[in-house]
């Protein structure tokens, strides 16, 4: 599932993230939903989370 929605986005679930120094690469990082950043109901880049481990990037998938 993209990650492009805000409301299939929850604390909890797991996800791949882009994180914002990988932007250009376009590596992906997996952790699981802390916080929800992005305020808009729908990103087209991926809603904004902070991980449980601090890390904050654009959900690419959820797992």
């Amino acid at each position: 599932m993209e990650g492009t929605r805000r409301a299939d986005v929850k604390p909890g679930i797991a996800v791949m993230v882009e994180l914002i120094e990988d932007k250009r690469s376009g590596r992906l990082t997996g952790g699981k939903v802390k916080e929800v950043i992005t305020t808009a109901p729908i990103h087209p880049h991926g809603i904004k989370v902070k991980l449980e481990n601090g890390l904050v990037g654009r959900i690419k998938h959820i797992i």
